[in-house]
């Protein structure tokens, strides 16, 4: 399988090689040649791992110990059932699939413990070092952390919005004491963090110096990981091959949903991928009307991790709606910087809604009542409009995308108490705290990571 850029720049690439960069040269994303085909017969009643290195194979054809990395990352110890996501029938035809087992609770984990793998196989194949900079609007960060920490090859550096997550989210990051990390607190929005490290990745020079590397959505081998969970939950939500079903997913950064994409053009049966965000509805408003409109100003909420403006991914849908045009896509892009905004109809097998904080309270609430199930805000998101969206016949099947623990004030809002946490996280919030607060200054980053080689 060989990689192209979204905006057209550059040669075909291998996966190991594309892992390490990121974020293409031209600015662009990578997205692979062509779709390989599900073989659905044959994957159905695989365990995860199994499931994971037939799903993975094609986009990652090499790395020669694939399947050892896949048996190592998806196991009981690091996610605490052979399931590695269960699924929970809540009724007939509707089901939540538990992707927030891992070691920081969410979803992220399932991506980004694989992807440090496969970091380590790679770099010590090449005898090479990375840092890793990256943007959290709440649980990438904690989720990259904790599966690079202590990796003698890898350094992250990850830019968050300074005072705009769960104090849970803030305390799993900063209370890392470990060499390799270092937490970069920005005085703005997770778009100010996402555009800072966007400006150092265009430094082609700096970026080449100091050896950068992405762990955000933009880096395909989250996508192509996180594309493994919607065979998976199908495989369990089905019989057989020949029933279709709709997902359900929260989207900020539009990389979660647009897996659910891939997935579908792999030849997953799945009818609709139904589209839930909080009060920073710019994909929803795309979804409805075509008109993609960044705003001004992002909304603090309930849901943080979805309080983005930008989708980074969304680039990469964009290329296939203009039929891969990688020069209409670089238009695209440069019209959305000059005006904010750009029009581009014919979105399909997409539908979308907004949920905003009553929302997500009464979707809490009613979930504990009616099923005894506590799910976070944001799942809570996903939740609600898939209901609004739940169509007869078709099982509905919900992402969760994080353990309620990590936003007790949310779940004490919506049922008056808080909710249990993993005896492990215990006092995390009293721990010492490491993090460096700078402004939103592509120069700032650049120093901290010269200033960690030195």
């Amino acid at each position: 399988m060989r990689y192209l850029s979204t905006r057209g720049g550059g040669k075909p690439q291998r996966f190991s090689d594309i892992l390490l960069e990121g974020l293409a040269p031209d600015g662009g994303l990578y997205v692979p040649e062509s779709w390989p085909r599900a073989d659905l017969a044959a994957w159905r009643g695989l365990r995860y791992p199994e499931l994971a290195a037939e799903v993975l194979r094609p986009f990652m054809d090499d790395v020669p110990a694939l399947e050892a990395i896949v048996a190592r990352t998806y196991t009981r110890a690091v996610f605490g059932s052979d399931d590695i996501a269960p699924l929970k029938t809540l009724e007939p035809g509707l089901h939540l699939l538990g992707l927030s087992n891992g070691p920081t609770l969410a979803f992220k984990d399932m991506a980004l413990q694989l992807l440090g793998a496969l970091f380590e196989d790679v770099l010590a194949r090449r005898g090479r070092t990375l840092n890793v900079l990256g943007a959290t609007s709440g649980d990438t960060g904690s989720a990259a952390e904790h599966a690079m920490r202590g990796r003698e090859r890898i350094a992250v550096f990850m830019l968050s919005p300074h005072g705009r997550m769960s104090a849970f989210q803030a305390a799993q990051m900063y209370a890392l004491q470990d060499p390799n990390i270092h937490n970069l607190a920005v005085e703005g929005t997770f778009d100010d963090c996402q555009d800072v490290v966007k400006q150092v990745n265009a430094d082609a020079a700096f970026k080449a110096r100091m050896r950068i590397g992405a762990v955000n959505s933009i880096n395909w081998a989250r996508i192509a990981a996180q594309v493994v969970y919607y065979f998976w939950g199908y495989f369990r939500a089905t019989r057989s091959d020949a029933e279709r079903v709709d997902f359900a997913v929260p989207s900020g950064n539009f990389g979660n949903i647009y897996a659910g994409y891939v997935a579908r053009r792999m030849g997953l049966p799945v009818s609709r991928l139904i589209l839930a965000t909080n009060e920073n509805d710019v994909l929803d408003e795309f979804f409805r009307t075509g008109r993609y409109r960044v705003r001004r100003d992002v909304r603090a909420t309930s849901s943080p991790s979805m309080d983005i403006s930008k989708a980074s991914n969304f680039e990469r849908y964009a290329f296939e709606l203009v039929g891969r045009d990688s020069k209409r896509v670089t238009t695209l892009w440069e019209q959305l910087a000059r005006d904010g905004e750009f029009e581009l109809p014919g979105a399909s097998g997409f539908v979308s809604g907004k949920s905003t904080h009553d929302d997500r309270l009464t979707t809490i609430r009613q979930l504990h009542e009616k099923y005894g199930v506590l799910v976070d805000p944001h799942t809570a998101d996903g939740v609600k409009v898939g209901l609004e969206q739940r169509a007869a016949g078709v099982a509905l099947i919900c992402l969760e995308t994080a353990l309620p623990a990590k936003f007790a004030a949310t779940i004490a809002a919506a049922l008056g108490r808080e909710p249990p946490r993993p005896a492990r996280f215990e006092g995390l919030e009293q721990l010492p705290q490491r993090v460096e607060v700078i402004m939103p200054d592509a120069r700032a980053v650049k120093r901290a990571i010269e200033a960690a080689q030195a």
